[in-house]
């Protein structure tokens, strides 16, 4: 059944994690104070920097407030989720004691009387051969099944293992060629296009990427709108610009909400 409402925020990647205290605290005032606001909440992936498994977060004081944040959330409004390629072992233990609902990715909802295809955003970079065989490969049933049964210990060190040599292999790509990893870790049109008409929308909303816009795009006679995600960081000031936003939807239409500023 299509979610249907007259209002949502849309956020994804906030990427929460102790390091980033600052994030997580502008996480939790969205929580008390913006979120209520809208009849339903959706999270689009990447809410969390890594996540190991359901039991981690039991022993974890950290993702327990973020718990207890989503949990009196769920008591105001509806809450969505869809896995992302960070957190995409979030399990039904977790989501029963937040509240969340999980959509599939992708999924319809219908929002103010208008569908969109609503997406993490990970499957739409096809360029990416590497990723998309490796994203095949973590999201088998039967992998996820013998991971979760490591120790949770080995689970954080594989985890870490492989955040670092994703940042590394990034670092060395944009370096090499900024414009064309750029292309490669982006959602192609081609993906796009044939999500869009799979699902006979012409409206497509996504995170993963962190460069948040608004697209008019076509491909032959297909025409569609896409809105990006962005991606929250306040914890690093040196190295990029503060960032927190979400989207919101109603009769008035779509547009980007500045959650810094708010």
């Amino acid at each position: 059944m299509i979610p249907q409402y007259a209002s949502a925020l849309l956020i994804s990647d906030i990427h929460l994690t102790p390091s980033m205290p600052l994030t997580a605290q502008r996480f939790f005032d969205f929580c008390e104070k913006q979120a209520p606001q809208a009849e339903s909440v959706f999270i689009l992936g990447d809410l969390f920097e890594y996540w190991v498994g359901d039991d981690a977060f039991i022993n974890s004081p950290f993702q327990q407030e973020v718990k207890r944040a989503l949990a009196n959330l769920a008591t105001k409004t509806k809450i969505y989720y869809v896995h992302g390629n960070r957190d995409f072992l979030i399990g039904s233990t977790f989501l029963k004691n937040t509240g969340m609902t999980l959509l599939s990715d992708p999924s319809v909802i219908d929002i103010a009387n208008q569908k969109y295809v609503i997406a993490h955003g990970d499957s739409l970079c096809t360029a990416d051969i590497g990723y998309q065989v490796f994203r095949r490969w973590v999201r088998k049933p039967w992998l996820q099944k013998l991971f979760l049964k490591l120790p949770l210990g080995w689970r954080r060190s594989i985890a870490d293992h492989l955040r670092s040599n994703s940042y590394t292999k990034y670092q060395r790509a944009a370096s090499a060629s900024s414009q064309r990893n750029r292309i490669r870790t982006n959602v192609t049109l081609q993906a796009c296009a044939e999500l869009l008409k799979q699902h006979s929308s012409n409206q497509l909303i996504h995170g993963h990427t962190h460069l948040p816009a608004h697209h008019h795009e076509h491909l032959g006679e297909q025409a569609w709108q896409r809105w990006v995600l962005s991606d929250w960081d306040l914890d690093h000031p040196e190295s990029t610009a503060p960032r927190a936003s979400a989207l919101q939807i109603d009769s008035q239409g779509v547009r980007y909400v500045d959650l810094i500023k708010a």
